[in-house]
């Protein structure tokens, strides 16, 4: 699957677990800042670098996701294949 799809999946997906994806510039901040998971005013975000290249920004969704309860969500079975490579043993977060 072509890298572009598979981050759009990915974006879709957690669309459906009620998470916000949203790209920023990191740049010119003076603080340091990572692409990940985040709770802003009680709303659940991932926010994405938008200067990493695209197969970075789908391995921080891959990160991000996994950490999430979305065997209820029918997925290609190359999108959840993705996904379960980053699969820790027990997922802690449930939305």
């Amino acid at each position: 699957m072509k890298t572009e799809i598979l981050y759009e999946k990915l974006k879709n997906i957690a669309e459906k677990l009620e998470l916000n994806v949203s790209e920023k510039s990191f740049r010119n901040t003076g603080i340091r800042i990572k692409s990940g998971f985040c709770i802003v005013k009680d709303q659940a975000h991932i926010i994405i670098d938008k200067h990493l290249r695209l197969n970075r920004k789908t391995e921080v969704l891959g990160e991000c996701l996994c950490e999430f309860a979305y065997d209820s969500i029918q997925i290609e079975s190359e999108v959840r294949d993705f996904l379960e490579s980053f699969t820790p043993s027990n997922k802690t977060m449930e939305n």
